[in-house]
């Protein structure tokens, strides 16, 4: 299964039509071809009260494949970092709480798109990564038309030295080490995607 968030709301696409039909609620349809699947996603755009949609056939890469191309496709990747002390590394960009991530470059691996976008957007060097985290998928517009955004997520340990500095000209206003007396704080202003990843990573 495949999650895909709309701002606060889910697109699943999935193999199992009959189980979710049976074990949630929101919109079901069986994915039939690409032209009524981009009408599909209008009608869920404008159905601000319906929070989830599921997207079912039973090849799940065709799927994918097909989903993928209605939009534009963005490869990015980000880090949760942690320093010596246990504490997790966060943005405040657009006054949401946030992890650093970028888009990855022409010939650029994931993981040096990783650390070199949380260098970037918080001032620091001396990332080690630990662990690969879920990926995760959303979407938004850019200039009118709709993107699709795959983000690979790293583990990262802090062995620097240096205080972090937002990357203001990325509208970065704060790098904070989050504590644990934190994080009730940054789990209100945050967005579904890094509410999963925190929960994968056991840090809420």
């Amino acid at each position: 299964m495949y999650k895909v968030f709309f701002n606060e709301r889910i697109v699943f696409l999935t193999r199992d039509f009959l189980k979710n039909f049976q074990e949630n609620q929101g919109l079901f349809y069986k994915f039939r071809g690409k032209d009524e699947l981009k009408e599909l996603l209008l009608i869920f755009l404008a159905l601000k009260k319906i929070d989830q949609l599921f997207i079912c056939h039973p090849d799940l890469e065709e799927l994918s494949r097909e989903f993928r191309s209605c939009f534009r496709f963005v490869e990015a990747a980000g880090g949760l970092v942690r320093n010596n002390a246990g504490e997790v590394l966060f943005i405040n960009r657009f006054d949401k709480w946030d992890l650093p991530k970028g888009k990855c470059e022409e010939d650029e691996s994931a993981q040096e798109a990783a650390i070199r976008e949380v260098g970037e957007e918080c001032g620091i060097s001396g990332l080690v990564i630990k662990n690969e985290l879920q990926q995760t998928f959303h979407t938004y517009f850019d200039k009118g038309l709709p993107h699709l955004k795959k983000t690979r997520w790293f583990e990262m340990q802090y062995e620097g030295a240096g205080n972090p500095k937002p990357q203001t000209e990325e509208f970065i206003t704060k790098v904070i080490w989050a504590r644990e007396k934190d994080l009730n704080i940054i789990q209100k202003n945050t967005y579904p995607s890094i509410k999963d990843l925190l929960k994968e990573a056991k840090i809420i």
